[in-house]
Parts: C-alpha cells; sequence; structure tokens
C-alpha cells in the first residue's frame, strides 16, 4: 500500500479500505499490562520491535519502562535509530562485511548490541568496530529449541572466550525459543521453556568455567514470557506481538498468570461484492499476511476464505452475510509480516464502531530485509 488517505479527527467509519488500523485503547492497555508485569517481576524489558517497525510505537514502548528494542536486521536498526531510537539490540547474527560496517557505524550514534553465533562473526564484527572506532555490546546466542540460529550451550564458553579475547564487551546470552511461542497447550510451552532454562544454564555454567562473567539471560517471546519471567536466570524479556495480539497468538490455550493482551491491530476492509452464499471483501493477501493462517473476522461469526491477492471471501456461519458496502474489521494471522505490507497505521481512538483517527504512524522500519 503505498499511500494512506486518512486524518486525525476523521470518523473510523469513514477511513478508505483496506487499511491497517490500531485500536488504541486496546494497544495502551496492553503496553501498560506487559510493563507492569516486567516491572513486578524485576526483569527488564526489550520488546521486539519487528513487530511494529515503528518508531512512534517503539517510544511508547520506551516511555512506560522498556530498555530498549530488539530488531532482527541492520536496516531495521538504521531506520528506526534514524527517528531517535537510542537504544537497540540486533538479536541475530549479520556476517556481511559490508553489513557489519553499517552496523559499526551505527554503534557511534547508538547504545547498540548485536548476537553472533560463530567465530567468523565475532573476527569481522571485531574488525569492523575497530575501523570504525565504535564499541557494541555482544550476545552469544545458543539454540534453546528453536533449530535455527545458535551454538550448542555446552560452546557457549569457547565463543565468549573469542568475544573477549577480541576486546569486545560480553553481553550475554541470547536464549530465544521461537518455536515454543505457538504451541497451542500451555503445558507443552511451559515444558519447552522448561528445557531452555536448563540449556541456559548449562551455557552460563561454561561460559563462568571460562573465568567469564555472564551479565544477561535475554529471550522469550508473547507465548511464554510468564515462564521466562520466573525462572530465575532469564532479566530481559524480548516479546513484541503482545502489543497487537495477532489471531495465531490468540489461539494459544491461555497462560496462567500471564496478563491478558486484546486485539488491537485490525484490516479495515468493506464489502465490494455479494452472491447468493458468498459476500467478497477488498482485503485480500496484499492487505494481510497469511503465513500463520488467514484472518478471523472481528465480532462477527464468519468464514473467511483466501480470495487472492485482492479479494477475501466470507461465508455464513453463525452469522448472516453482510450487505455491499459494510465494513468487515480483521484480525491478522501474523501481525509482523503484515505490518510490512503497509506504510502506514491509522490509529483510532474510541473503539473501531465510534472512533474517530487520533494520529497516523509511519512503519519507519517497512521493507528493511538487510
Amino acid at each position: 500500500m503505498s499511500s494512506v488517505r486518512a486524518f486525525v479527527g476523521q470518523p473510523a467509519a469513514d477511513i478508505e479500505t483496506p487499511a491497517l488500523v490500531i485500536d488504541l485503547d486496546a494497544m495502551e492497555r496492553n503496553l501498560t499490562r506487559m510493563a507492569e508485569f516486567a516491572k513486578a517481576h524485576g526483569v527488564r524489558l526489550r520488546p521486539h520491535a519487528k513487530t511494529h517497525k515503528c518508531a512512534a510505537l517503539a517510544r511508547l514502548q520506551i516511555a512506560a519502562g522498556a530498555v530498549g528494542v530488539c530488531v532482527q536486521k541492520t536496516s531495521e536498526a538504521e531506520a528506526l535509530a534514524a527517528q531517535g531510537i537510542a537504544d537497540i539490540y540486533i538479536s541475530n547474527e549479520v556476517i556481511a562485511a559490508d553489513r557489519l560496517a553499517r552496523v559499526a557505524v551505527l554503534a557511534r550514534h547508538v547504545r547498540l548490541a548485536i548476537a553472533v553465533d560463530s567465530a567468523l562473526g565475532i573476527e569481522r564484527l571485531a574488525a569492523a568496530l575497530r575501523e570504525a572506532g565504535s564499541r557494541a555490546g555482544v550476545f552469544v546466542e545458543i539454540d534453546v529449541g528453536q533449530g535455527r540460529c545458535g551454538v550448542a550451550p555446552a560452546a557457549a564458553g569457547a565463543l565468549a572466550q573469542q568475544v573477549v579475547s577480541h576486546g569486545l564487551p560480553f553481553a550475554g546470552l541470547q536464549a530465544y525459543h521461537g518455536r515454543a511461542q505457538h504451541l497451542r497447550g500451555a503445558a507443552e510451552r511451559e515444558a519447552a521453556i522448561r528445557h531452555a532454562v536448563t540449556l541456559a544454564r548449562t551455557a552460563q555454567a561454561t561460559i563462568t568455567a571460562a573465568g567469564i562473567a555472564c551479565p544477561l539471560v535475554t529471550g522469550a517471546g508473547t507465548g511464554t514470557f510468564v515462564h521466562e519471567a520466573a525462572s530465575g536466570v532469564y532479566g530481559e524479556l524480548q516479546a513484541g506481538s503482545y502489543l497487537f495480539m495477532d489471531r495465531d497468538y490468540a489461539d494459544n490455550d491461555p497462560t496462567p498468570g500471564a496478563p491478558r493482551f486484546e486485539h488491537a491491530l485490525f484490516v479495515k476492509s468493506q464489502v465490494m461484492s455479494r452472491g447468493h452464499s458468498h459476500a467478497v471483501v477488498d482485503a485480500g493477501h496484499k492487505s494481510h499476511a497469511i503465513d500463520s493462517g488467514l484472518p478471523r473476522v472481528w465480532e462477527r461469526d464468519l468464514e473467511f476464505a483466501n480470495g487472492g491477492d485482492e479479494h477475501g471471501i466470507l461465508r455464513a456461519r453463525g452469522d448472516a452475510l453482510p450487505a455491499l458496502g459494510d465494513t468487515v474489521w480483521l484480525v491478522p494471522g501474523h501481525c509482523d509480516p503484515t505490518v510490512n505490507l503497509h506504510d502506514h497505521y491509522v490509529v483510532v481512538k474510541g473503539g473501531l464502531a465510534r472512533g474517530v483517527v487520533d494520529a497516523v504512524w509511519t512503519v519507519d522500519a517497512r521493507g528493511c530485509l538487510a
């Protein structure tokens, strides 16, 4: 979507479709609940900005108590830093020398940290930082069950030694278990994080045995943060999707003791065609990502089916089909890539039905792939 035609004070009912809309009241409640949880449990909150890709939202999170934000890509860090976000952790490996040169330049201007999981990555990072005359904190990433990046916990001490031997500040362990986030059963998620905690302790022990202090273990997501916070091992939470609560996270069984988060991100659509047994809305997968499944129709018992790039198909279930021109609000299946399809958020205060546009925020890191 290349532009947005919405303005402050406009009724939500008049926002052109399709549009990416934030229910500000619900989002602020989510923001507050997570900040209060982290404070009450004595852990730092560093939310993942790859969820929202927006400096305005990062500023709200920091104002509510977050120590900074995470990103996954160098270009995401650059985009947010350009808008004044001053404490950023690239919780991912960067191996390309040209990109590490950009990381090193960025580290002159913001408080920056980055993850590593190889000797080559450490060597190249150290060389880039020396060349730029800058410093960045370095986290060693361990694989705690994701099966993606990260070394085996037993190898963490050796990598931490290499970090220190290159004169880099060792910041701790990156121990994020992404696969656990969408295990549907609460007991399954708890068991997965219990195992992750055991692996993190093993990694800590190898670092201590190498004579190096491990200042922090960071990780956790919206599906499991309660368990990391209770572990006595994790000192920082990286949950991001709690801010919006997409359909996929809402499909999880509730975690006992977790705050209740509300749907706050929607794609506004309207019925553009109507058949005898179906209706067609103007929001297809150009408007919402489908990697985690299709969106859910908000507060209406209707089935949503994939109609292609520009269309969504609605079929009656418990409710009658909407009429031609009716508004239909969709809860995206996966918020992060849905946001990446849009240039702006239309921010509505006072509810979706009777609210008005309170702000229009830029998705600053849209399309930041490198």
